[in-house]
Order: C-alpha cells, then sequence, then structure tokens
C-alpha cells in the first residue's frame, strides 16, 4: 500500500514541477529532459510515471482543475447565499484564478494552437477539461430557477453565456494583457443580476 501511496506522491510532485516548465519555456519547447531535470530525476525514471510531455501536461492541467472544482463546489453548497450571489462567488473566484495563472493560459492557448495546427479538435479537448465546471454553473441556475431566486431561463444557454464571459476573460487576460480584472468581475456581476427573478 505504501508503495502506491509513494507513486502517487511523486506523480503530484512532477505534475506541479512540470507545471513549471511549461510556465517558463511554453509546451512547444518544454521536453521530457527538461521536465526531467527540473525534478531532479532521470528521463527513464520519468517514463515510470507518464508517457510522453502532453500526458504530462493533460495530468497538470487536470489537477489545476481540480483545485478548481474544489473551491467552487464548496461555494455551490453554502446554503447561506442565494443562487446569484453563489455564481457571482464561483465566477469571481474563476476569475481570480484566472488572473493568478495567466502565465499557464498562455501556454494551454499554445497548446490549443498546437492542437489546432496538427488538425486535432482543441473544441472537444476543452469542453471535456470543463464539463464539471459547467455542472456545478448547471446546477446553481437549476437550483436557482427552483427556488425562484432566478428568472426561467434555458439553463444551457445561461451556462453558455456565463462560460464565454470566462472565455472572454481568458482572452482579456492573456492575449490582450490586460491588468485589471475588475471590469471582467463588474461584467460577470451584471450579467448574473440580468438573471435574478423580478
Amino acid at each position: 500500500m505504501s508503495i502506491i501511496v509513494e507513486h502517487d506522491k511523486r506523480r503530484k510532485e512532477i505534475l506541479e514541477k512540470a507545471l513549471d516548465v511549461f510556465m517558463d519555456e511554453g509546451f512547444e519547447d518544454a521536453t521530457f529532459q527538461k521536465i526531467a531535470d527540473r525534478c531532479g530525476i532521470t528521463r527513464t525514471t520519468l517514463y515510470i510515471y507518464f508517457r510522453n510531455k502532453k500526458e504530462i501536461f493533460n495530468y497538470s492541467i487536470k489537477q489545476l482543475l481540480c483545485e478548481v472544482e474544489e473551491s467552487i463546489t464548496v461555494i455551490r453548497n453554502d446554503d447561506n447565499l442565494t443562487s446569484a450571489e453563489k455564481l457571482k462567488k464561483v465566477l469571481s473566484d474563476i476569475i481570480d484564478r484566472l488572473e493568478k495563472n495567466r502565465w499557464l493560459l498562455s501556454v494551454i492557448l499554445d497548446y490549443l494552437l498546437h492542437l489546432s495546427r496538427s488538425d486535432s479538435d482543441p473544441e472537444t479537448r476543452v469542453r471535456r477539461r470543463t464539463v464539471r465546471l459547467r455542472h456545478i454553473l448547471s446546477s446553481i441556475l437549476i437550483e436557482g430557477i427552483r427556488k425562484e431566486e432566478l428568472a426561467e431561463v434555458s439553463v444551457k444557454d445561461a451556462v453558455d453565456m456565463l462560460y464565454g464571459l470566462l472565455e472572454s476573460a481568458i482572452f482579456r487576460l492573456v492575449v490582450l494583457k490586460r491588468n485589471s480584472i475588475s471590469d471582467l468581475k463588474q461584467v460577470a456581476s451584471l450579467s448574473v443580476n440580468r438573471l435574478i427573478a423580478v
């Protein structure tokens, strides 16, 4: 049993250090050797844990998204908040995390461009990674509509709108290099206000 625990612990450490390599080097320039060097292990040892850098990258992103999901799940389960307050808090939390991880977002965009140039389908990969986020937003919306705190709207359309705001935030932070996130939070809050039942 302790061998499995040690293996999982080492794997997590590799993922954390690999994220640093991806942020420093970008997806294209990050190599298996650079990741191994950062981890203080040989490439051969790294192959015990991962098949290639793409697998490391995907697991690194998955680990980061799990942290985001845990945080917003706590918000979703807070019975002291109205549905609108939950939505605002979730969006604010995500925007804060996007701002904090803007360099990683730059690497992710680089990776998605790499995929699109190689005739892969980046949209499917992004959807697969964000399905839980969409589910959490949907569950808050459904709860709000059921409690009559939010207007009767298409949950799918409302989730697409809120998710679109997050995509816009990524574009503004990474591509346009906006320094302030207060306007992004204000737009998110305004959008949620439009969903409140009158």
